[in-house]
């Protein structure tokens, strides 16, 4: 278990857009993709928006020491417009999804975001990344998940970008 003294990873950023326009890409799989601040994603298995705790979407993934694989997205919290949250899990072709792998397939991150209105058309969305559930080598080798901040920042920057695209149509 993680020491007292960790916090996740929590990047924040002011969309002009209104919640619900952010929630609808951030709860479509499909949209991940153009979302990717990361550039490990590769497209969507999964092409249904997720609509609550419970619902696992699958995407499909590459990452140079693995090669290309799936993950599969457990749904842990959800509340529309406000917060979502997905735990993952390998999935087919990864290693640890394989059979006598000594790894477990859910390591325990988790990665939420959380939608504040912030006046007429906007809100503030945090990314959160929370590994504190992780084995401690892995959360030393991420540096308990700081690696991710640049690729977070840039996520939000075309969360941001994509919003602006949708709300200019609908103007």
């Amino acid at each position: 278990m993680a020491s007292d003294l960790y916090r996740p990873v929590r990047v924040s950023r002011r969309i002009e857009a209104p919640p619900e326009v952010v929630f609808g890409i951030i709860t479509d799989p499909r949209q991940h993709l153009a979302l990717d601040g990361s550039g490990m994603l590769r497209g969507a298995v999964t092409t249904e928006p997720v609509t609550g705790v419970g619902d696992v979407f699958v995407m499909k993934m590459y990452f140079v020491r693995l090669g290309d694989y799936e993950m599969n997205n457990h749904v842990v919290e959800f509340e529309p417009n406000k917060r979502i949250g997905w735990e993952p899990e390998a999935g087919r072709g990864h290693p640890d999804a394989a059979p006598g792998s000594p790894e477990p397939a859910r390591w325990g991150q988790r990665w939420s975001y959380e939608l504040v209105a912030d006046g007429p058309g906007a809100t503030v969305v945090t990314e959160i990344y929370d590994c504190s559930r992780v084995p401690a080598d892995a959360r030393t080798d991420m540096q308990d998940g700081k690696v991710w901040i640049e690729d977070m920042a840039q996520t939000l920057e075309r969360l941001a970008a994509l919003c602006a695209e949708q709300t200019a149509g609908h103007s």
